[in-house]
């Protein structure tokens, strides 16, 4: 099912269009965008020697933030540690990532990019930042920043969500 938005100039609904039919618009744009990640992630490849969609968040982790625990990678990530520990498994094996033990607190195993790990993240954004770049190129930066205004609203209000669930 493929829903348009009615949209204005700055992505917003246009003069006469209610607010509540836009708001159901981008639910519907929203949850059609979710399943195409999870179309994704569900065509991940889980052969040896080769990277997964998911195995990849982990590595733009890394790059980002460097040398970081396993579990504050599983965080990034979006992950359950015990799933990140077992790609870490892979991706070492593979000779992307590398483990060692913190010289502050030795019970702390901190984990980095290889060269090769580097190598795979710098190809993966290059191609990445191509799709997206063509994908998005009919917006202006304002409407792209509106985009990312809401996208963000939405991590918030999922978060609360969230925080209700746990708090019940």
């Amino acid at each position: 099912m493929t829903a348009t938005a009615p949209r204005g100039p700055l992505g917003v609904a246009p003069a006469g269009v209610p607010l509540r039919d836009s708001v159901a618009a981008f639910g519907l744009s929203f949850k059609a965008a979710m399943a195409a990640v999870r179309r994704l992630r569900g065509r991940d490849t889980h052969r040896p020697g080769e990277v997964s969609y998911a195995q990849c968040s982990l590595l733009f982790g890394l790059a980002e933030g460097g040398e970081i625990s396993a579990s504050e990678l599983a965080s990034f990530a979006g992950v359950a540690p015990a799933t990140a520990s077992q790609m870490l498994d892979s991706l070492a094996a593979g000779g992307f990532v590398e483990r060692t033990r913190s010289e502050l607190d030795r019970r702390l195993v901190l984990v980095s990019l290889t060269d090769r790990g580097s190598a795979l993240v710098a190809a993966r954004r290059a191609r990445f930042e191509q799709l997206w770049a063509h994908a998005l190129a009919e917006f202006s930066e304002r409407e792209l920043a509106t985009a990312t205004a809401v996208l963000d609203r939405a991590r918030v209000v999922f978060d609360e969500i969230a925080a209700e669930s746990d708090a019940s």
